[in-house]
């Protein structure tokens, strides 16, 4: 039978036939050696089939140069000018999003570098996991969530930037910091036009955007010059700024032993000074492009989970004075205008706002502990109003399922009180939806200027078809004017928002 391995044609003449000593062992060495190569290929076969595609894309992706494409000179000394830019990766509601945005600018004055402003995302889209617990994501793993999520945004046309919400024009204006919207910066970056960048359309530039996202997530480490990722997050690290001595010292919050054995886990937190580490004669310094994970930090246990710079602060009159510049963020002048129409215009009476935050996580299980501030406060004020008291509520329990809480039966008692809520297809949220897509103020600012057909590029296609949250921030500006007080609930950073919003009444401005 003819095969590959015995072709049939003539074959050469056998040499003569004279025993010669066999080599055993060359032999055998040359058998196992066979074996071996046969069972590393049928390992290797076998493994691939196994292995999600998608991780050897990932390989490909970088398989051609050590160098990306984007970290080219011409690319970041003229297309980018040459400047210094901020990243990072939020996550989670709009709240932590907005507290995250504050921490960003601060550390983007601190370290002098343009912030790229981050758009919206769905509320949950990213999730960061729980410090307290050190069970999170890495930062690497949170900037490539928050990439993927991004061009999502952009392909459904959804994407909203956080400066199209929050005003930070006094910022811009005083020079205090420097910011460029993530598409502009997106698309000079990765060489891609506007309009397949913030389209259905962008398959036509697959390869860019994926080698991109790559570059800015960190998964392949840092490059010289171009990219620095920080890797340090909560688990390790709580990033100070001008403490005294604390540098390098232990923070005073640590998992405890139960922990440790429990996760097997062997983290310590150290107190960091943010300047020394990645500001200026630091190995971050040089990089174009410096890349946090999350920038979400919260008082935890007699220290902050991440970020330790407010408290501080009075000790040093220039972070003081920095951290004031950031402090309160007002919703942009659409968004107030339709939280004073609504109070004055539909409500009409002095209110008391209720902020009842009753089914998202750890507040799903304490619904009668959140209605207990709420019943004390209208107790006392029925006592003082001979009319019925007006409360409005924002609240993430469905109306439907309002019988049966103490909501269900304030809607009853119309005599004593007068219930008033949003909902999403009301006029005021409708009309507010549409006048933020329409202004677009976070196209307006930026570091690096637009050329003409730029701006148009941006109007025309990257403005949102659809804008999410507006019911939230119209909630918020009307809680904002309520004369007769605020209720909230404990450990929402929503009500931390409101609260914010009062103290440096925001209705009134």
């Amino acid at each position: 039978m003819n095969s590959f391995f015995s072709p049939s044609r003539p074959g050469p003449k056998p040499w003569p036939n004279r025993k010669k000593p066999t080599n055993k062992p060359a032999v055998c060495l040359c058998s196992v050696s066979l074996l071996t190569i046969l069972f590393l290929s049928v390992f290797f076969f076998i493994t691939y089939s196994e292995i999600p595609k998608s991780l050897f894309s990932i390989s490909s992706a970088f398989s051609g140069s050590v160098e990306f494409p984007q970290c080219r000179s011409e690319t970041l000394s003229r297309t980018l000018l040459g400047q210094r830019f901020l990243l990072y990766a939020p996550h989670s509601g709009f709240s932590n999003q907005l507290s995250e945005f504050k921490n960003a600018l601060l550390m983007s004055i601190i370290l002098n570098r343009t912030l790229i402003v981050p758009p919206v995302l769905d509320h949950h889209a990213v999730a960061l996991g729980s410090c307290p617990k050190f069970r999170v994501l890495s930062p690497s793993e949170v900037r490539d969530s928050v990439w993927n999520h991004s061009l999502e945004l952009l392909r459904d046309g959804r994407y909203v930037s956080m400066g199209d919400v929050v005003d930070i024009s006094s910022l811009v204006s005083s020079s205090a910091v420097r910011v460029i919207d993530f598409r502009y910066f997106a698309s000079l970056l990765c060489g891609v036009d506007l309009e397949t960048l913030c389209s259905a359309e962008q398959s036509k530039a697959y390869e860019s955007l994926r080698q991109c996202g790559y570059l800015l997530s960190g998964v392949r480490g840092n490059v010289d010059g171009c990219l620095h990722g920080v890797e340090e997050d909560c688990r390790t690290t709580v990033w100070t700024y001008r403490n005294g001595g604390s540098d390098g010292r232990l923070d005073s919050f640590q998992p405890d032993e139960k922990l440790k054995k429990k996760k097997k886990i062997s983290y310590v937190r150290r107190r960091k000074d943010v300047y020394k580490a990645l500001g200026r004669g630091s190995e971050a310094e040089s990089a174009a492009i410096l890349a946090f994970g999350s920038l979400f930090t919260a008082p935890y246990k007699g220290s902050e989970l991440y970020i330790d710079i407010r408290k501080d602060s009075s000790r040093v009159p220039e972070v003081k004075d920095l951290i004031e510049k950031v402090e309160f963020l007002p919703f942009v002048r659409e968004v107030m205008s339709a939280g004073k129409r609504f109070a004055k215009g539909t409500i009409k009476e002095p209110f008391l706002c209720a902020q009842l935050r009753l089914l998202d996580g750890q507040f799903k299980n304490h619904q009668e502990g959140t209605f207990v501030g709420l019943k004390q406060k209208l107790e006392s004020s029925s006592l003082k109003s001979p009319g019925p008291v007006h409360v409005f509520v924002m609240t993430d329990l469905p109306e439907s399922n309002w019988t049966g809480t103490y909501l269900g039966d304030l809607l009853r008692n119309s005599t004593k009180f007068k219930l008033h809520f949003l909902r999403e297809g009301d006029e005021v949220v409708v009309r507010t939806e549409k006048e933020l897509a329409s202004a677009a103020h976070g196209q307006k600012f930026g570091s690096i200027p637009m050329s003409l057909d730029s701006i148009k590029k941006m109007k025309k296609h990257c403005s949102p078809q659809k804008v999410s949250n507006v019911q939230l921030y119209v909630e918020e500006a009307v809680c904002s004017c309520a004369s007769l007080g605020f209720v909230g609930t404990a450990g929402s950073t929503i009500a931390d928002s409101v609260e914010m919003m009062r103290k440096f009444n925001a209705c009134s401005s």
